[in-house]
């Protein structure tokens, strides 16, 4: 017997293949953010972002990158703040976005993390990062390591974000760039390359149908509850 009583069948999506998007797919270049977790001069998480930039422009995207540098710590100022604003704009504005930290402390930066911390699930009733898509990337001073980018999927998913199959980690960074700060022929600078050509892929496989893919029963169920809820109350 298949006992469905606790289901509202009427908030299912039951036609999940019809709801795919089936009118033209957007055809303007790829939205892509790319954030970097430190505030050194010679920072090679940035570097590495500036790098991946100028591939993903190879690529046919569009890029900008967001510069930490006076972003206030979280609840330090309110969301008024001109680096917050700049912030929470940059993250709407993406359709995919690439985090690429240090490893400081078998972690993250705070400096990476602060920057999320500031971006909530939603602000109003926009949600600025849920159905994105994600490439995370990770630099460390000595042996290879995988911490950080770990960490960076667990807040990725936490985030709703559609976080893509690889990933980079650029072990002993400071030997893979020259004095101009480009990076390398290397394994590392190829590993990249795939890391933004599969970002840009999933980007494109999935951003006319983001909404589709992380919309979510509970959330359905919720609001309209709400709904009945005010509607009710209006009629008191």
């Amino acid at each position: 017997m298949n006992d469905i009583s606790n289901l509202d069948t009427l908030l299912l999506s039951s036609d999940l293949q019809g709801n795919l998007s089936s009118g033209e797919a957007l055809k303007h270049p790829p939205k892509i953010l790319l954030l970097y977790g430190s505030l050194r001069e010679r920072s090679y998480s940035r570097l590495v972002v500036e790098e991946s930039a100028r591939i993903l422009r190879e690529l046919g995207c569009e890029t900008r990158i967001f510069n930490p540098s006076g972003l206030p710590l979280p609840d330090d100022e309110d969301e008024s703040h001109p680096k917050v604003q700049e912030l929470r704009e940059l993250m709407t504005w993406s359709e995919g976005q690439v985090w690429c930290s240090p490893e400081r402390h078998g972690s993250m930066t705070a400096i990476m993390k602060g920057q999320i911390d500031w971006v909530p699930l939603s602000i109003g009733a926009v949600r600025p990062t849920q159905g994105k898509t994600l490439a995370v990337m990770q630099v460390e001073g000595g042996s290879q390591s995988f911490n950080t980018v770990n960490q960076l999927r667990v807040l990725g998913r936490w985030m709703r974000m559609i976080t893509i199959p690889n990933q980079s980690s650029v072990a002993k960074a400071w030997l893979e760039f020259d004095d101009d700060g480009r990076m390398k022929d290397s394994g590392f600078y190829n590993r990249i390359v795939d890391v933004m050509e599969e970002l840009v892929k999933f980007t494109l496989l999935t951003r006319d149908n983001s909404e589709f893919l992380v919309d979510r029963y509970s959330e359905r169920k919720e609001s309209a509850e709400a709904l009945m809820a005010r509607v009710n109350q209006q009629s008191i």
